[in-house]
């Protein structure tokens, strides 16, 4: 009799629990950006006075957009350095590892920036905050590399684009609730108890991560599977690292440039609205943000189906980086909706997702998806580290009691235009290299399904040696590393 693991419903259910991994932090990711007014809002309002019916200053916790921005920056240099260490003990130690102790940090981290609101007007206000963000960037960016580790395994040769856009379109779900209910739940209840129900929501992962690292126990043991992957794992060495490939590198190198542009502009996106197009509100400007997980969320399970239907993964990564260009040029220089380009900056968000992180498993062992995740997401959130750095000072260091000049606002597009350009050079090179080493990235589905089962039995001390033999005889090789990051 077949055990519950080997039926199809049991991967789904660990798929559903996985992705609820990380719903709630996806939610507090971006909070500031729904409340930069309000993080970067005057300490006091003493003589405000209504225009219009819109009130001239906006009470909050003094913050200049420099110091804003830190935050986000922040949380993209912590997962730089922490992803890398994570990803290799995932692989030693193990998913049921990873999920109790990043889950854990999200908690802590998102209670503790929460608890720093309360010191406003104080030196400890920053600290805490920053602490903050830390702690919860040590946990998110590390729970991701776990959360796709467990998707890699359960879906490998299966449903894996469609798995990887359901577990994105769950974290958009938070992002997008997050953009409609922050600014009302901000309003009714005030800053402090908003940031504090975005903790709240982070608990939610943590049981989530009770949950799923038992069916993922369980599930290998009746598949057989469990000493098996334990063995593989006791193999894999920080030394590694030597064997990833110049496509694997080119790979990340295309991820980064092309989330270069995403999340530092969401995280500025509502204020840009607001200064640019004088009839939006907060709360309009919060929705239009939105829209770019919104439309993820509404396409990633669609758009994950035709990817695994039609493969041609490289194809679809320089196809998202040339249609991305128009976004930022009619951000910057035109007055045409902003809805118009978050939309369809979500659409191609959608695609680049799909087909970017899921190419990984394709080429790496199951054993070293870990390693191989942390060094890409290490890599990708330097980027996104320095881009935050660099809008900060962009749009200047003074409080943002007036509005930020449109002529900052237009050179912050120009710096996203030029991560994009970036993004089609690397995606260009990577079908290059790809083509003449096989065109592993380009396959078809049946072709790519295969060579995702012939990676899964390919044994970690061979792979250098493998690769250099299907070199030689011009085959597809199966034996590159990637990585994997929603």
């Amino acid at each position: 009799m077949a055990q519950p693991a080997e039926k199809d419903y049991y991967r789904f259910v660990v798929l559903f629990f996985n992705c609820l991994l990380t719903f709630g932090s996806y939610f507090c990711f971006d909070m500031p950006s729904v409340l930069q007014n309000q993080f970067q809002g005057n300490l006091t309002c003493p003589n405000a006075t209504v225009i219009n019916g819109t009130v001239d200053c906006v009470e909050g916790l003094g913050m200049t957009p420099q110091e804003y921005n830190l935050l986000y920056a922040i949380y993209a240099w912590t997962n730089a350095i922490v992803v890398i260490l994570a990803g290799f003990l995932i692989d030693k130690l193990g998913n049921r590892f990873g999920v109790f102790l990043f889950s854990f940090l999200c908690v802590l981290g998102s209670s503790m920036f929460a608890l720093g609101s309360h010191f406003k007007g104080t030196t400890y206000l920053l600290p805490l905050m920053l602490t903050g963000r830390l702690l919860f960037g040590s946990g998110n960016g590390s729970l991701t590399i776990v959360q796709n580790r467990i998707t890699a395994f359960w879906f490998k040769g299966k449903e894996l684009a469609l798995a990887f856009g359901l577990t994105l379109a769950f974290s958009r779900l938070g992002s997008v609730l997050n953009f409609f209910l922050t600014q009302r739940f901000e309003e009714r209840f005030g800053m402090q108890w908003t940031l504090w129900g975005g903790a709240l929501l982070c608990v939610l992962g943590f049981i989530s991560a009770i949950i799923v690292s038992s069916l993922d126990k369980v599930g290998m043991r009746q598949l057989g599977l469990d000493g098996v992957i334990q063995e593989e794992s006791r193999k894999v060495r920080i030394q590694d690292v030597k064997l990833l490939s110049l496509r694997y590198w080119l790979l990340v190198l295309t991820i980064m440039f092309f989330y270069n542009g995403i999340f530092p502009f969401i995280a500025d996106a509502s204020k840009f609205i607001q200064d640019k197009y004088n009839d939006y509100t907060q709360k309009e400007a919060s929705y239009i943000a939105g829209a770019v997980y919104d439309s993820s969320l509404v396409l990633s399970a669609s758009v994950g189906i035709l990817i695994d239907y039609v493969g041609l993964r490289g194809i679809f990564a320089v196809s998202c980086a040339v249609f991305t260009l128009p976004v930022f040029g009619l951000l910057a220089f035109t007055f045409v909706a902003p809805l118009v380009s978050t939309i369809w900056l979500g659409i191609t968000y959608s695609f680049a997702a799909a087909s970017m992180w899921p190419s990984i498993p394709l080429v790496v062992p199951q054993a070293t998806i870990g390693t191989a995740m942390g060094l890409a997401t290490s890599v990708q959130m330097i980027g996104i580290g320095i881009s935050n750095l660099v809008v900060g000072q962009i749009l200047g260091t003074k409080s943002s009691d007036t509005k930020i000049p449109l002529w900052r606002w237009q050179r912050m597009m120009i710096f996203m235009l030029a991560n994009t350009i970036a993004c089609i050079v690397t995606s260009v090179l990577l079908n290059i290299v790809d083509h003449r080493q096989g065109g592993t990235l380009n396959k078809l589905t049946k072709r790519s399904a295969q060579a995702e089962r012939d990676s899964d039995t390919e044994p970690l001390s061979h792979a250098e040696e493998v690769e250099s033999e299907d070199e030689r005889n011009a085959q597809p090789t199966s034996r590159t590393v990637g990585s994997v990051n929603s």
